[in-house]
């Protein structure tokens, strides 16, 4: 372990940790005005993130940075992994079925109330199958060739569109695309010819698009009536709408508005007092607008911008197809959540209730993305270590 912490890619380490701190400071400040007014102790949530962040960065970050790599290329250790998210998924399910919508929080079933934190088991889902697609894929490098493409990926895709079905139901639709786009780059990078890749881009856009003009046009009146349904529609037509699904994104085109350049300063926000639900979790970013302006924003897209680089530089660099595939999938979540994110709290995309990663609330979300960082930053330790072991021999 020791000998390891010497080839730390700090690139990777130091934006993870200080988008971890931005995200402790505005959870406490976007939810201690609305806890105070319920008469709650305004630093619950913060204090809450700050715990969360520790115990992820002790117990799940710093082992699967220790941990030897083929800890996580063992089978066993993969299909109990895949296994155990598949049943936390197939739980939700099943309490949809019992239970109905009484089940539901912000009209999904996606989370199991474990008295100390409440699990959101598509967290977990969502690295378990960038760590199976890596270790399926690795096996078949070399073998996804034309002519045998289906043939090679026909049983990780039936276990992905599996999962996504499983996910759907909750209904979370934001998750569904995540878990769609992990396998797509993942599959992408796998050795899928490029002429290949671009018919399915073509024909997934293509599948998209009918589906919305199906949906506005056709849906039903138990669709049109539903939660999913209000908020995918208030993009379109927020102020419209405002009384039915769209007041989370008038109100953040507000705090976006009133933040200006320079922002208003910490715990200033006017929008966060009742006017804007849940400030601390989808919107934060949002909060984060109107405190700390458009140079607070750019400092934290920024960050994020710099693990992600840094992050696809290691799979790049990396010598190993199971060391590319995982840092390409690990790069694939924080991406696609930051992007629904950012889309929905601007207007450019449906509010799906997707998380800003490491910035929002949620304990699930930041255990699970901080295992992601550990395990990256274990596979660029030891292509750093391969690489001083060549120069020496050489």
């Amino acid at each position: 372990m020791r000998q390891k912490i010497r080839y730390l890619n700090m690139n990777i380490f130091i934006p993870y940790l200080l988008l971890v701190i931005f995200g402790v400071i505005l959870v406490y400040s976007s939810s201690s005005t609305i806890l105070l007014q319920n008469g709650f102790n305004p630093s619950t949530y913060g204090v809450r993130q700050a715990i969360y962040a520790i115990v992820a960065f002790a117990l799940f970050g710093v082992p699967f940075f220790a941990l030897k790599l083929e800890v996580f290329k063992n089978p066993k250790f993969v299909v109990w992994f895949l296994g155990i998210s598949i049943a936390l998924l197939m739980w939700l399910v099943g309490m949809k079925l019992v239970h109905g919508s009484s089940a539901a929080v912000n009209g999904a079933v996606g989370w199991i109330n474990l008295g100390f934190i409440n699990l959101q088991p598509l967290e977990v889902a969502k690295l378990a199958l960038v760590i199976y697609l890596a270790f399926v894929l690795n096996k078949r490098d070399g073998k996804i060739v034309k002519g045998n493409i289906i043939n090679e990926l026909k049983h990780p895709a039936i276990l992905t569109g599996f999962m996504m079905a499983l996910v759907i139901v909750e209904p979370d639709f934001g998750g569904t695309a995540i878990l769609f786009m992990i396998a797509f780059v993942m599959f992408s990078i796998s050795g899928v010819p490029a002429r290949t890749v671009f018919k399915w881009t073509i024909v997934m856009l293509a599948i998209l698009l009918v589906g919305i003009f199906i949906l506005l046009t056709f849906a039903p009146s138990s669709i049109r009536n539903s939660y999913q349904y209000s908020r995918f529609l208030s993009v379109l037509h927020p102020f419209e709408l405002e009384r039915k699904g769209g007041a989370q994104l008038v109100n953040s085109f507000y705090a976006i508005h009133n933040g200006g350049i320079g922002g208003v300063g910490l715990g200033n926000s006017m929008q966060k007092r009742g006017y804007l639900p849940e400030p601390y979790t989808d919107f934060i970013l949002s909060i984060a607008a109107e405190e700390l302006g458009f140079i607070g924003i750019l400092i934290i897209l920024g960050l994020m911008f710099w693990l992600l680089w840094n992050i696809m530089e290691v799979g790049i660099k990396a010598q190993s197809q199971y060391n590319s595939l995982v840092c390409f999938g690990v790069t694939t979540i924080i991406f696609t959540e930051a992007l629904f994110n950012i889309g929905a709290v601007v207007g450019l995309l449906p509010i799906t209730g997707v998380t800003l990663p490491f910035i929002s609330y949620g304990g699930s979300s930041l255990i699970v993305l901080t295992a992601c960082i550990g395990l990256v930053l274990n596979i660029s330790a030891n292509e750093k270590a391969r690489e001083e072991k060549e120069y020496s021999v050489a």
